[in-house]
């Protein structure tokens, strides 16, 4: 069975009503900057700013749901091997069914404290307030990368991207390391599918040596998922 590696961006958790950070004009993000909500810097400066921030993006994504983009995805499954590495932090590729999934940049709907960041406290869509510790007395932060911080996970996902047969870029700018580089990490030759509205930049992947398909997330993967679909049934 091919292995079908799918990297999704903010692009793809916008249909579902959560604000990316790059384009919405009125979003939750725009209201803050990056360095005082997004940065260790920021989290020792005013922890309870910080910790407000996140717990009013963590009920939006409470009250958002799947759009048909992430359910696409998940038929994928019955045809092909399936791997998902996402820069999102909500978990709407686990609620519309998707079975392997990689945060690369850490979940909402976890917390860690930065005493002990390996320990991972699963916290659900509840919020987490100064004085909400763990078992050693250290408070809880969201398990989320903030700029400056290392990127634990792109190891993992390295070696993912090096066993793809097909590589999908689903509503993302390709403007950060490491994802903008990704498509380095991939065997030579293999298929690449870019699902986005928007031109990548001429600093990123170039258009010409992929699939483009220029349209937003819920058309463009219905739009590649039938064809996939499609060519799986013909072989």
């Amino acid at each position: 069975m091919k292995r079908i590696v799918i990297l999704t961006g903010a692009g793809i958790s916008k249909e579902s009503g959560i604000d990316t950070f790059r384009d919405s004009k009125e979003s939750l993000w725009n209201n803050h900057k990056v360095e005082d909500v997004a940065t260790p810097m920021a989290f020792i400066k005013d922890p309870g700013m910080v910790l407000e921030f996140y717990n009013q993006r963590r009920r939006i994504v409470g009250e958002s749901q799947p759009n048909q983009a992430h359910y696409d995805l998940v038929q994928l499954e019955d045809y092909y091997d399936v791997q998902i590495i996402t820069q999102n932090i909500d978990d709407l590729h686990e609620r519309a069914g998707s079975s392997n999934i990689l945060h690369l940049h850490g979940s909402l709907l976890e917390a860690k404290t930065n005493m002990d960041p390996e320990k991972i406290h699963d916290i659900g869509y509840n919020d987490i307030n100064l004085g909400d510790v763990d078992e050693e007395g250290y408070q809880l932060r969201p398990n989320v990368v903030w700029f400056g911080e290392s990127i634990t996970k792109i190891n993992d996902a390295e070696r993912i991207l090096k066993t793809a047969d097909i590589y999908v870029i689903i509503g993302t700018s390709l403007e950060v390391y490491p994802a903008s580089m990704f498509h380095r990490q991939i065997p030579k030759g293999t298929p690449i599918y870019l699902i986005d509205p928007n031109v990548p930049s001429s600093g990123s992947i170039s258009i010409n040596s992929i699939n483009f398909i220029q349209e937003p997330a819920t058309i463009g993967v219905a739009k590649f998922v039938g064809e996939l679909i499609g060519k799986a049934l013909e072989e």
